[in-house]
C-alpha cells in the first residue's frame, strides 16, 4: 500500500513532493536537512518506490509546510505556496 492509498492524513504523493521542492527551489539535500529524512528515502519516495512509513511522510510534509507550502488534496491533489501575508508566512 502506498502513501496515496493508506488513508493517512499526512499522505503526500510523489509528484506533490517534487512540485513542493520546485516551488521552494529546494534540492533533495535541502529537504533532507529540513525534514531529518535521509536523501535516499526522499529520492525513493519521489520515484514512487517502496512504502514510506507514516512518520517519514509526516516529517516531509511538516518541513514543506513550515517553509510555506500548502497541500491541496481532493479531486486534483497539488501544492501551492501560502501567500506571504498568510498564517505562518513562507520561510526561505
Amino acid at each position: 500500500m502506498d502513501a496515496s492509498t493508506n488513508g493517512n492524513s499526512d499522505a503526500v504523493l510523489p509528484p506533490q513532493v517534487r512540485a513542493a521542492r520546485g516551488l521552494l527551489a529546494w534540492s533533495q539535500d535541502q529537504l533532507a536537512a529540513a525534514s531529518s529524512v535521509p536523501k535516499r528515502t526522499i529520492a525513493r519516495l519521489e520515484l514512487g518506490e517502496g512504502a514510506p512509513q507514516r512518520r517519514t511522510l509526516a516529517a516531509i510534509r511538516t518541513a514543506l509546510e513550515a517553509a510555506g507550502v500548502e497541500f491541496t488534496n481532493g479531486d486534483a491533489p497539488g501544492v501551492r505556496l501560502r501567500p506571504a501575508g498568510g498564517a505562518g508566512g513562507a520561510q526561505q
